[in-house]
């Protein structure tokens, strides 16, 4: 009897199941501390106690990629080992924030799957959850998956395709408890802008840009406890790259976005997103932003801005070509929605 794991291919999904994730992991400064020294991360909330606690919260939360990276870190063994690519995201949600000292679980349930023309691999959807110690969900999200097949004979199963929302409604936002931006300190936070000083349509050009490094993005990986083999073994690809871990691209690009909206503080939905063209060693990363929709928050000074972030090697610019599919320096189209003061 093997003791190793050689991961889970197409053919052992089934629609309904239901995935326990290993390993429990507590997170701490320490984890904040390696984030800002792998992204220029500056937002004020997240890098002061004392700036989360005149807003109304009890203390400074983690990055809330830091959640996302590590409730996603916990499926790759289970959902991604195996994994050609990883398409996209929906219906994403961060339900309470985490805190130095929380330890998050993840679980995923198989809503989705499908096997492609090719008769070699299937995309999978599955719709993650991480929870806290206390059995509070922190975060949910939907992602699907290109999964190479094990046994090529397997019978491909039925096909089932989930019906996923585009965006995730503004009554569907969770705001923290206790948020409130009546007393917002613009000049702390770093920019004078607010909720009515943007736009639906503007584009935000970041302007900045840093280069992708091999051991920072395995320094990264690893951090979140990501095992996918494309993103360490050099010869799992023909080309000899390792593949940059998509969510490490999401979070330069976010961090590079505090220059324009350093006062976008919190995520709190993931309405759709696409890693659009691979990312490697030497890429130079750079990030723009249109702005989609504006809406108000129940909570008080809080407005919501849903806001789409593009990761690109060029510059601001089209995303597509007349052929429908993105240009070539195109890294990342992130939909999401962040609180910010009004």
């Amino acid at each position: 009897m093997t003791k190793t794991n050689s991961g889970r291919f197409f053919e052992d999904y089934t629609l309904g199941q239901v995935i326990q994730h290993a390993v429990p992991r507590t997170v701490s400064g320490g984890e904040r501390a390696l984030y800002h020294a792998l992204y220029p991360a500056r937002h004020a909330l997240h890098s002061s106690d004392t700036f989360a606690q005149s807003c109304g919260l009890p203390a400074s939360p983690m990055d809330d990629l830091i959640t996302f990276h590590t409730v996603f870190g916990k499926t790759v063994p289970d959902v991604s080992l195996n994994a050609v690519a990883n398409l996209g995201y929906a219906e994403g949600r961060f339900l309470a924030p985490v805190y130095p000292g929380d330890t998050l679980t993840s679980r995923s349930e198989v809503i989705g799957i499908k096997q492609n023309s090719n008769g070699k691999s299937g995309v999978v959807y599955v719709r993650t959850t991480g929870t806290n110690q206390h059995g509070t969900d922190v975060l949910s999200y939907v992602r699907w998956v290109m999964v190479r097949k094990g046994d090529l004979n397997a019978p491909a199963p039925e096909t089932v395709i989930p019906d996923l929302g585009k965006v995730v409604a503004v009554d569907d936002l969770v705001i923290p408890e206790g948020l409130n931006f009546s007393d917002y300190d613009f000049g702390l936070a770093g920019e004078p802008h607010r909720w009515g000083d943007y736009q639906v349509g503007e584009i935000i050009d970041h302007v900045d840009g840093v280069t992708i490094e091999e051991a920072e993005h395995m320094l990264a990986t690893r951090l979140w406890q990501n095992t996918a083999k494309v993103h360490f073994d050099a010869t799992n690809r023909e080309d000899g790259k390792r593949l940059i871990y998509g969510g490490h691209v999401i979070s330069m690009a976010r961090a590079l976005s505090f220059n324009g909206l350093a006062n976008a503080q919190m995520i709190v939905g993931l309405n759709g997103g696409a890693h659009a063209n691979p990312c490697f060693s030497g890429d130079t990363i750079r990030a723009w932003t249109e702005v989609l929709d504006r809406a108000d928050t129940d909570a008080p000074g809080v407005g919501a801005l849903r806001l789409r972030l593009v990761a690109t090697k060029g510059k601001a610019g089209p995303l597509k070509g007349e052929d429908g599919k993105y240009a070539p320096d195109v890294l990342l189209d992130l939909d999401y929605w962040a609180l910010i003061p009004q």
